[in-house]
């Protein structure tokens, strides 16, 4: 399982190891670090910290939330709660791990929003409504989980202000914010309920907000990656050779696509032979090109050909290989 940092600022960390342990590092200030500290002894970590317990699957994390899954089907989630986010129907900071009542399978966090299915194939979403990112036909923020209709739902993804569903039929489907056409659905109307985009193979999603940045990326069942969203003055997030603003999936060149995320103006993605590329804006260095330039376009990182998955934050990148 990939570490998850692509939803946050890239403030704190989180990664599941494969004897099932738990581990945070980065930022504690709203006690996402699940150490079960006082607000006095809130700090920052410099190396990974151990969560108690030893079956862990999944964790997803935010700026200041976190939430994971055990194998046991359980949900747990910590840290700052100011939207309900952490889905315990109040609005309190948990510095360690507090449960969510049901038995899920899969889980998205965002940093005011949070999603999971359930092993019954329901949808449920809770925190922030005020551009109907819920889904659940109103602008009502929840504290605790909410139903989408339906049963046939197989993923959900949390991209700070707007949301996606992908059901076992392989179609796709987003409502919330839209401001720049980030849903994909040709226009830039917000939806507070689900609305469809065209097809019935697309396989996963990333989708990613930050301050004036919405773009959203796909991949489907044929290994075709797609973008939309906004891509003007972003150093061409979207990899499609311009800076140009897309209201409706455009897809970006190659057929053997298999994980793709990204932060702040900048996109990663591997392929099914091993090999990472990147693209976006490149003042750090996060590309991993050895420069600091741009690219509108796909780039190859390396020769390598052992590359699994790859995390980003603000301005960083990390990422861990098939060895």
């Amino acid at each position: 399982m990939p570490i998850d940092g692509s939803t946050n600022d890239g403030v704190s960390w989180a990664a599941v190891k494969t004897d099932g342990t738990l581990w945070t590092w980065g930022s504690n200030v709203e006690g996402q670090l699940g150490q079960n500290q006082a607000p006095a002894q809130l700090g920052a970590t410099s190396s990974p910290v151990q969560i108690p317990g030893t079956t862990w699957s999944e964790v997803q994390n935010a700026r200041d939330a976190n939430m994971a899954i055990k194998t046991d089907g359980t949900l747990w989630t910590w840290g700052k709660n100011e939207e309900g986010q952490l889905g315990v129907n109040n609005r309190t900071t948990y510095s360690s791990p507090v449960q969510i009542p049901g038995t899920w399978d899969k889980i998205s966090c965002g940093s005011r929003n949070a999603a999971a299915t359930k092993t019954d194939g329901t949808l449920w979403w809770w925190g922030e409504n005020t551009a109907g990112q819920v889904g659940d036909n109103s602008r009502t923020t929840r504290s605790s989980p909410t139903q989408i209709p339906g049963t046939t739902w197989s993923r959900p993804i949390s991209a700070e202000g707007w949301s996606f569903g992908v059901k076992t039929d392989g179609t796709l489907w987003v409502w919330g914010y839209n401001q720049f056409g980030n849903l994909g659905v040709n226009s830039k109307t917000n939806y507070s309920s689900p609305v469809q985009i065209p097809g019935t193979t697309w396989s996963s999603v990333f989708g990613k907000f930050s301050g004036q940045l919405h773009y959203t990326t796909a991949i489907k069942t044929d290994g075709t990656l797609w973008s939309w969203g906004y891509n003007e003055n972003s150093g061409g997030n979207l990899g499609l050779n311009d800076k140009t603003n897309r209201s409706s999936p455009t897809q970006v060149p190659g057929t053997t696509w298999k994980y793709v995320t990204g932060s702040d103006y900048q996109t990663h993605a591997t392929k099914t032979d091993g090999t990472l590329w990147s693209w976006g804006k490149n003042q750090y260095g996060q590309l991993g090109l050895n420069n600091q330039t741009a690219y509108s376009s796909p780039v190859q990182v390396g020769s390598d050909t052992t590359w699994g998955y790859v995390g980003s934050g603000k301005g960083f990148t990390l990422g861990f290989k098939t060895l």
